[in-house]
């Protein structure tokens, strides 16, 4: 999480738009970019998690598993006890002989006598309430913001539930605010017609080369190292739009010079070799790409195709190999684009259009149950549309390979 280097991008107000969610705005607030855009740390700068109930998306598997986060988020509780008092008593009398110990005389010599025995009891009533009712009923009372970050990481029917849940909230106005990616942006619309013109979005777009200077510029300068203009613009080219990607550069290069904490003496950078980024890249890349090219498990080998270098490959790792040629960066590669470069790489072997969509398919299922909350990469099978989302896996595309 940024502090000293965190960089407000004030040209772009996307702390006041989003701030406004604190004023009755009476909408639901989606908070839509790349991977690693700054979204999460955006979102904290302006509610933070101290005084905000955040629910990371990646970490609910059912939806109870939701309402339980924020009543524990909020200290609030599932059982309510109530206490009945009730209270019985019995009373008698009656006459006693001269001759016994007497307790009271009448006007008329005899010997009476009065009991009133009382007794108290209290019976405690358990009521158990549905996580959802709970967590509602007592969002409403702390009035606490509510943050779901990678809400698009949710079931589609899952979402559906949580946005009528919280409909009513956001209406009396109580911010809540959803973090996405941006082609799942209309997913609240998409599960709630009813949302429909109560959305307030912040689309928080890529870093511009000035924005991303902005990280190196003030964080070197802590250090009291300099670095030539023309490694912090190579780096600021190579970064994808991306303050993730711009902070990795910038670590390995210090690392790469030894600098752990501020120079006593000013230290000059001039130079950055392309080893640093292919070592970027295998530590941020390497490992979801080389899951992928291993595909699904399967009884039999796959049949190997012969590439124009002289190599050999499976389906999946020519399929990696096409996107690879493309160096796609994030955006979105049409189905005939993919096709393409895949013919461009083999020699021969050409597979079929509905191989090259299986095998797609089968990659962004194997992204989506990846351990990242975001999978790298994203398939539209209705619009045969592939969404490249990560900007570390789009590095290794490059520079990886």
């Amino acid at each position: 999480m940024p502090t000293l280097t965190y960089v407000p991008r004030a040209e772009h107000k996307l702390e006041a738009r989003l701030a406004e969610a604190k004023d009755n705005l009476c909408k639901l607030v989606t908070v839509t970019g790349s991977t690693k855009s700054g979204k999460t740390v955006l979102t904290n700068k302006v509610f933070p998690r101290s005084s905000s109930v955040w629910i990371d998306g990646g970490t609910v598997k059912e939806e109870d598993d939701l309402w339980n986060f924020i009543l524990d988020a909020i200290g609030g509780h599932s059982e309510e006890t109530a206490t009945d008092q009730s209270e019985t008593g019995s009373k008698f009398s009656g006459e006693l002989s001269a001759g016994a110990q007497l307790l009271f005389f009448d006007g008329q010599g005899k010997v009476g006598t009065e009991y009133a025995k009382k007794r108290s009891a209290s019976v405690a009533k358990k009521l158990a309430l549905k996580p959802r009712a709970a967590a509602i009923t007592q969002l409403r009372e702390t009035k606490l913001p509510v943050v779901i970050d990678d809400f698009h990481y949710l079931d589609r029917e899952f979402q559906g539930n949580i946005i009528r849940a919280l409909k009513p909230l956001i209406f009396e106005g109580l911010p809540v605010i959803l973090i996405a990616i941006p082609h799942r942006r209309f997913d609240a619309i998409k599960v709630e017609r009813e949302i429909t013109g109560r959305i307030e979005a912040v689309p928080v777009m890529s870093w511009d080369i000035k924005e991303l200077l902005q990280i190196p510029q003030d964080g070197f300068r802590l250090l009291n190292v300099f670095v030539d203009d023309v490694v912090l613009h190579q780096f600021a080219a190579q970064a994808y739009g991306s303050p993730h990607l711009m902070q990795e550069f910038c670590r390995s290069l210090a690392v790469e010079h030894g600098v752990k904490e501020t120079a006593v003496d000013p230290m000059i950078i001039s130079n950055a070799s392309d080893d640093l980024f292919r070592s970027v890249a295998e530590g941020t890349g390497r490992v979801i790409f080389d899951k992928l090219a291993k595909g699904p498990r399967q009884r039999s080998d796959r049949m190997l195709r012969k590439l124009k270098d002289g190599t050999s490959a499976d389906i999946y790792k020519v399929v990696l190999l096409g996107l690879a040629r493309l160096s796609p960066g994030l955006q979105t590669v049409e189905y005939e684009q993919l096709r393409g470069a895949v013919r461009a790489i083999l020699a021969d072997q050409i597979p079929a259009a509905h191989e090259v969509t299986r095998v797609v398919e089968k990659m962004a299922e194997i992204a989506s149950s990846d351990e990242a909350s975001t999978p790298v990469l994203d398939w539209e099978k209705s619009d045969q549309k592939l969404h490249i989302t990560d900007p570390f896996f789009a590095f290794f595309l490059k520079w990886g390979m």
